[in-house]
């Protein structure tokens, strides 16, 4: 992760442009040119992947300090953005040129220790998906991001397909799962929101094998 001192530091450097997004602005999407290196300063940029099928799939979030991959590679390799990045809430990023990115990685050791610490841990969040998707059933991918996105109060604040986005699954297979939870009074559905009843109980399913 960038530390507050390196993105200040940053931030100061004459040609670093800050920018501010509204929840559900989209920063970057599939073929888009990358216009610089990505530094989020406050909020969160939720980045997703779209198939030829229209489903889509959560890659990861982008925190204050961490590292949007997509953008990394896209600098790296000069090509064209390949998934979409969406403000989660109110959002505030700086954007590195390129140039400036290059000379920061060659010039800077704490930036360039930083990006590639970030970049690595990036790569656990992607090991987590593939491992999720591939060893983990339905229910307990489903309890587990509805414990991840509740709210203090309990409440989680997603569409039926925005969780079916999250978990890598079909909207009508997590109707029906949300379903049963809710006929086991686990939680309870109304339009856009899910409260939470028996969060214990999900989070022994979270963890239960498929």
């Amino acid at each position: 992760m960038i530390d507050a001192g390196i993105v200040d530091t940053v931030a100061r450097t004459p040609g670093v442009l800050s920018m501010r997004a509204s929840p559900g602005d989209v920063l970057f999407r599939p073929h888009d040119a990358c216009r610089g290196f990505i530094v989020v300063r406050e909020g969160v940029v939720r980045v997703r992947l779209t198939g030829a099928n229209g489903r889509e799939l959560v890659l990861y979030r982008v925190r204050p300090g961490g590292i949007c991959l997509q953008t990394f590679s896209c600098l790296i390799h000069g090509r064209p953005y390949a998934a979409e990045g969406v403000a989660e809430d109110n959002v505030q990023v700086l954007l590195v040129p390129p140039a400036m990115f290059d000379r920061l990685l060659a010039e800077n050791p704490r930036f360039r220790a930083a990006v590639l610490g970030s970049i690595a841990d990036r790569f656990g969040d992607f090991e987590q998906v593939v491992q999720a998707l591939a060893f983990t059933g339905l229910e307990a991918r489903l309890a587990s991001a509805l414990l991840r996105l509740a709210g203090v109060n309990g409440t989680v604040c997603a569409t039926h397909a925005e969780l079916a986005a999250e978990i890598g699954s079909a909207r009508e297979a997590v109707s029906r799962q949300l379903g049963f939870f809710a006929n086991q009074g686990l939680v309870t559905l109304s339009r856009g929101h899910i409260e939470l009843n028996r969060p214990t109980i999900l989070a022994g399913l979270a963890d239960a094998p498929v």
